[in-house]
């Protein structure tokens, strides 16, 4: 959502690429049906990536988080090279943005927090990226650059001490980068043992 305010103001609208089970929650659900979000099928994404070239190359702004998923240790993990790769196929440009604070909101293995008011959200864009030369490259040429606008909006951002929405680096209580793979991980193995056993039970 901040990152489509900050679109709006500038006059455009955004349309993200989200995974398809977020719309059984029902705030976000009334928000893919009804802002021309593009769901993504992790099990079948060709459709979902066409569809983001088609929109990219007809003018539209598309949103997509090259981590595909929550950070739980609030630092930039491996990137998916989905996004680079879509924007050298639709030939246009790549916008880094960072958005900081949102995870006070909304995050993994914590409470969210949607009818707080006066939680600040800082969103910072950086300058546009020349879809070109190897995927790779470019790849690490975006995360290095969104890095820096991350450690921008986190230099002018409170960072209480312990706080679990604070980076470890900054003091915080928040998982190491390692730590936060591990929980992946367990995450991971434990949806594909319940899916064997939904199939199971059929």
């Amino acid at each position: 959502m901040p990152a489509a305010l900050a679109a709006k103001r500038r006059g455009r609208r955004m349309r993200f690429m989200i995974k398809a089970e977020m719309e059984q929650v029902r705030v976000v659900g009334y928000l893919i049906r009804h802002s021309g979000t593009i769901p993504v099928d992790r099990r079948a994404g060709a459709g979902a990536y066409a569809a983001a070239v088609q929109a990219l190359r007809a003018g539209e702004l598309v949103g997509v988080y090259p981590e595909a998923t929550i950070s739980r240790s609030f630092e930039l993990k491996e990137f998916k090279t989905g996004a680079v790769r879509m924007a050298i196929e639709a030939g246009v440009p790549i916008v880094p943005l960072v958005v900081w604070g949102a995870q006070r909101v909304w995050t993994k293995d914590h409470p969210r927090a949607l009818g707080r008011r006066r939680i600040p959200i800082t969103v910072v864009v950086g300058e546009p990226i020349t879809p070109a030369g190897p995927v790779s490259e470019l790849s690490a040429t975006l995360r290095a650059a969104m890095n820096v606008l991350l450690e921008q909006a986190q230099a002018d951002y409170p960072a209480p001490a312990g706080q679990y929405w604070v980076p470890r680096r900054l003091g915080g209580g928040a998982p190491t980068l390692d730590q936060a793979r591990r929980l992946d991980e367990a995450e991971l193995a434990e949806r594909a043992r319940r899916r064997a056993e939904g199939r199971r039970a059929r």
